[in-house]
C-alpha cells in the first residue's frame, strides 16, 4: 500500500483553471523499492512510451531550465543556427563522467520558436548536439520562468520577504500553477530521452524543484539527482512560502540533494524537520533523511571551475593580445575588477560606493585607481532590475565626474555582451578583483579570477617576468557568496588560535604508553613555529607531567588542570587561578574516594594541585560506571557547601575548585589577546570528552556575543560522533594528527591565493 502525502501536482498541470478556493488531493509518495507499485489513481499505462532510440550505454541526462546552445535566427533567410556554449558549467560537467557515458540535454531554448519550427529544430538538435528542447508556450514561460521563478521564489531564496507592494510581489497561485504545468512539460521531454532504469537524470536548479515528482510517477526507480545552484534559505524564511510542502515533498522524491554549502543543506534539514516531521542522520560525513521507505542522501557539492578551458582560452593570441592591450592602457594604476549579473542581489552600487570612498577618504589614490565593472545582461525584468541599473549608471557618472578627469575615469561600466577571451584578459591583467553580493550561491567568479591570474608562459615573458616571479594580488570575497567557505583561508588567516586537548585527541584513550610520540612533538612545533599561530594544550593533567613532556616546544602555551594553571611559553611564570584558595574540602573528598578505591578492583586516586581525581578506567566497565555513578552522587551530597564542583569524565570523577574549567581557561586566552590587539580571526579547537565541550561553548558564545572586533572563522571539532556543541568531527587520534598535518602545511607566504585555500579545504576533507 503506497501512503498518501501531498498535493495533487498533475491536476495542477492540466489545461483547466485550477481551483484553489479547494483543498488539493493527495499526492502518493513514490519510493523507490521495486515491490511497490504506484497509487492506482494514476495513470502509469504509458510510463514506457515516448522512450529515446535505444543505447547500449547508460544515459546521463542534464535537465535545466535552458540548454547550454547559443542560437540566432537569420530573419533574412529563416534559417536557425546553433553552438554548444562550452562557457556553460552544463558543458562542462561532461568532462566529469566516463568516456563510455552518452550525455543528453533537456531544457529549453533562449529563444521564442514557431510552433511549426519546433518537431524539425528537434530533430536537429537532439541529432547534432543531443539536446532535447521543451517548447513552453509563450504566456506560459512569462509566468513560470518571470513569475513565479524570479517573482517568488528568486527572491525569497535570497532571503527577501514580500513584505509590501512596492519591496516584492506577493504570492499569486495561479503563478504556481504555471510552474507546476511547465515541470510537468520538462517531465514529459525527460521520458523521452530515458532508455532504461539504469539511466541518471540530473536536475538543475530551483525552476524545476517539482520535475522529481512527475519523473518518479513515470519510472519507480529512475536515479534522480537534484542540484540548487542558489542558496536554500533558513526555515524561517522558507515557511513563508504557502506552498512550501508540496516542493519539499517533492524533492524528496529525488534520491541525491545536493547543495553548494553546508548551512545550505541544514537549512533545507531543518526545513524537512520542522515543517515536514522528518527525521535525519549522519554517518561518516553522508546525511540521509527516511522518507517513507527511501533514504534520501545530502551532499556538500561545492561547485568548481574547469581549469583546463580557462588555461586553453588564456592561451589564445586573442586573449594575449587583449591582456598586453588593458595592461597597456591602465599603466601605473592598479585595476579593480568587478565582474556580476545585473540584480539586485550582487552589491554592484556598493561596490561603486565603496570606491567612492576610498577615494574620498585617500587623495593620494585619486588618479592611480581603476575599477572595471563588467555587468552581464539581467536574467529578469522588473522594477527592481530597472532601479538596480539606474542606480548603478547614476553613481559611477557622480564618481566620474567628482574625481575624473579628461584623461581619467575612476569607474569604467561595461554594459554590453563581451566575448569570454576579453573576460578572461581582464581577469589576468587586473591586480583585484572584488565579488560583494549580499546574498549569493554558485558564484565562480573567485575560482575563475584565481586561475587566470596565474596568467602562462607567453604572458609572463610580454610581461618581463621570469618563471619564478609570484603573481601578486587581491581577492576580496563577500562572506555570503556561496564559494566563501572554500577561500576562508584568504586573508582572514592573519592570526590564529588553536586549542586542543591532549588525552584522547593527541594520544588515545586507549594507549598504555600517554607520552607524546615524536611526530606529535614535531607537529606542535612546527605549529609554534609559524608567527601567526598561538597554540595550546588544554589538559586535565598536572602541569609537571605536562611541562616534562613537551619541554622541546618553547612556544607551547599550556593550560593544565583544566586552566587552574595557565603558561603561554616555556618561559612564561604559570599564572594561576584566583578561585581556589580554601582546600579544606580535600580533606572530606579524600576519605570517600578511598572507600571507593578499596571496593572497586582497578580504580585509582589522582592527587592534583588543584582537585582530585579517581580514576576507573582499569575496573569492570559496568561495575566501574555504577560505581562512578553513585561517587557523583555521595560527594555532591556532602560538598553542597563547598566551594566546588564535581564532573564526572571519561572513566573518571573529579572534583575541583568553582570558576576552573577548560571553558574558563579558553575564555582567559581569548580576552587576553583581545586586550593586547591581538585577536584571532581563526579559531580551532579540538577536544573529545565532556571537559571539552566548555572549550566549544566558551567560544561559541564570545562569538555570539560579539567580543571579538571581527567575527572569526570558528572550526571546533570533537573527535568521534557524538552529541556535541562542534560543528566538525573526526573518528579518532589519528586523524586529528592527520588534519593538523594539512594545519602545518599552511607556510607564511600569503602571495597567491590559491595557497591560502588549504586550511579550511584539508580539514573539511579529512571531517567529511
Amino acid at each position: 500500500m503506497v501512503s498518501k502525502s501531498y498535493t495533487n501536482l498533475l491536476d495542477m498541470s492540466g489545461e483547466d483553471v485550477f481551483d484553489f478556493q479547494q483543498p488539493f488531493r493527495s499526492l502518493p509518495r513514490f519510493v523507490t523499492s521495486p515491490s511497490i507499485t504506484s497509487n492506482p489513481d494514476w495513470d502509469t499505462s504509458n510510463a514506457d512510451d515516448s522512450v529515446g532510440p535505444a543505447s547500449c550505454c547508460v544515459r546521463k541526462i542534464i535537465v535545466s531550465n535552458f540548454l547550454p546552445l547559443n542560437c540566432t535566427k537569420d530573419e533574412a533567410t529563416g534559417q536557425w543556427s546553433f553552438s554548444m556554449d562550452d562557457n556553460q558549467l552544463l558543458v562542462q560537467l561532461k568532462d566529469g563522467f566516463p568516456m563510455e557515458s552518452e550525455v543528453v540535454y533537456v531544457g529549453s531554448l533562449n529563444a521564442e520558436v514557431d510552433p511549426g519550427e519546433q518537431d524539425q529544430l528537434s530533430q536537429k538538435l537532439f541529432r547534432e548536439y543531443k539536446c532535447i528542447p521543451t517548447f513552453l508556450p509563450a504566456d506560459l514561460q512569462q509566468q513560470f520562468y518571470h513569475g513565479f521563478c524570479k517573482q517568488q521564489l528568486w527572491p525569497l531564496f535570497h532571503y527577501m520577504l514580500p513584505i509590501c507592494l512596492d519591496k516584492g510581489e506577493l504570492f499569486d497561485r495561479s503563478l504556481f500553477q504555471a510552474y507546476v504545468r511547465a515541470n510537468k512539460i520538462f517531465g514529459d521531454k525527460v521520458m523521452e530521452a530515458i532508455n532504461s532504469d539504469d539511466d541518471c537524470v540530473w536536475v538543475h536548479d530551483y525552476h524545476l524543484m517539482l520535475l522529481p515528482t512527475f519523473l518518479r510517477k513515470k519510472l519507480h526507480r529512475i536515479k534522480i539527482g537534484f542540484f540548487l545552484h542558489s542558496p536554500f534559505p533558513s526555515s524561517e524564511i522558507y515557511r513563508t512560502l504557502p506552498v512550501r510542502d508540496e516542493i519539499l515533498k517533492s524533492l524528496l522524491n529525488a534520491d541525491l540533494i545536493g547543495f553548494q554549502t553546508f548551512d545550505y543543506a541544514r537549512h533545507f534539514l531543518s526545513c524537512c524537520s520542522r515543517l515536514l516531521g522528518l527525521n535525519y542522520e549522519s554517518k561518516r560525513g553522508h546525511i540521509g533523511i527516511e522518507y517513507f521507505g527511501r533514504t534520501v542522501s545530502l551532499k556538500i557539492l561545492a561547485v568548481g571551475v574547469h581549469v583546463g578551458r580557462l588555461e586553453s582560452v588564456l592561451r589564445l593570441p586573442a586573449t594575449i593580445s587583449k591582456v598586453q592591450e588593458i595592461e597597456q592602457r591602465y599603466k601605473g594604476k592598479m585595476v579593480m575588477l568587478g565582474v556580476d549579473d545585473m540584480d539586485i542581489f550582487k552589491g554592484i552600487s556598493l561596490k561603486l560606493l565603496g570606491l567612492e570612498f576610498l577615494l574620498e577618504r585617500t587623495p593620494k589614490l585619486r588618479g592611480k585607481v581603476v575599477l572595471v565593472q563588467i555587468i552581464n545582461p539581467a536574467r529578469s525584468t522588473g522594477k527592481d532590475v530597472e532601479e538596480a541599473i539606474n542606480e548603478a549608471v547614476s553613481v559611477a557618472e557622480r564618481i566620474n565626474i567628482k574625481y575624473g578627469s579628461a584623461e581619467y575615469k575612476p569607474v569604467i561600466l561595461i554594459d554590453y555582451p563581451i566575448p569570454s577571451y576579453e573576460k578572461i584578459a581582464y581577469y589576468a591583467a587586473s591586480d583585484c578583483c572584488i565579488v560583494n553580493a549580499v546574498r549569493d550561491g554558485m558564484n565562480l567568479i573567485p575560482y575563475e579570477y584565481t586561475v587566470c591570474r596565474q596568467g602562462n608562459e607567453e604572458i609572463d615573458k610580454l610581461r618581463g617576468l621570469d618563471k619564478s616571479s609570484h603573481h601578486t594580488s587581491t581577492l576580496i570575497v563577500s562572506e555570503f557568496v556561496g564559494c566563501s567557505p572554500s577561500l576562508s583561508g584568504a586573508f582572514r588567516t592573519n592570526r590564529r588560535l588553536i586549542f586542543m586537548d591532549y588525552d584522547g585527541t593527541l594520544v588515545p584513550q586507549s594507549s598504555v604508553n600517554k607520552v607524546p610520540s615524536a611526530e606529535v612533538i614535531s607537529i606542535l612545533t612546527s605549529l609554534c613555529n609559524d608567527p601567526k599561530n598561538c597554540v595550546f594544550i588544554v589538559s586535565g593533567r598536572d602541569r609537571t607531567t605536562l611541562s616534562e613532556w613537551f619541554a622541546s616546544c618553547d612556544k607551547l602555551g599550556i593550560a593544565a588542570e583544566h586552566g587552574y594553571f595557565i603558561r603561554w611559553n616555556k618561559e612564561g611564570e604559570w599564572e594561576t587561578s584566583s578561585s581556589a584558595q580554601d582546600c579544606e574540602w580535600k580533606n572530606i573528598t579524600e576519605p570517600i574516594m578511598e572507600v571507593y578505591k578499596e571496593t572497586t578492583d582497578g580504580s585509582a586516586i589522582e592527587t592534583k594541585e588543584s582537585g582530585l581525581v579517581w580514576h576507573y578506567q582499569d575496573a569492570d566497565h559496568d561495575f566501574g560506571s555504577c560505581q562512578a555513578k553513585e561517587l557523583v552522587s555521595h560527594l555532591e551530597r556532602v560538598l553542597a557547601n563547598e566551594p566546588v564542583v564535581v564532573k564526572r569524565g571519561h572513566q573518571i570523577v573529579e572534583v575541583k575548585p568553582q570558576g576552573v574549567s577548560k571553558g574558563i581557561a579558553v575564555d582567559t586566552v581569548i580576552r587576553t589577546l583581545i586586550n593586547n590587539e591581538n585577536a584571532p580571526d581563526f579559531l580551532m579547537c579540538i577536544g573529545n570528552d565532556r571537559s571539552d565541550e566548555d572549550m566549544f561553548e566558551s567560544i561559541n558564545e564570545a562569538v555570539s556575543r560579539s567580543v571579538f572586533p571581527t567575527a572569526p572563522d570558528v572550526f571546533a571539532c570533537s573527535v568521534g560522533q557524538k552529541a556535541s556543541k562542534a560543528k566538525y568531527y573526526v573518528d579518532g587520534c589519528s586523524e586529528v594528527i592527520r588534519l593538523l598535518k594539512g594545519v602545518t602545511a599552511i607556510t607564511p607566504r600569503r602571495e597567491v591565493i590559491s595557497q591560502s585555500q588549504v586550511t579550511f579545504r584539508d580539514i573539511l576533507e579529512v571531517v567529511s
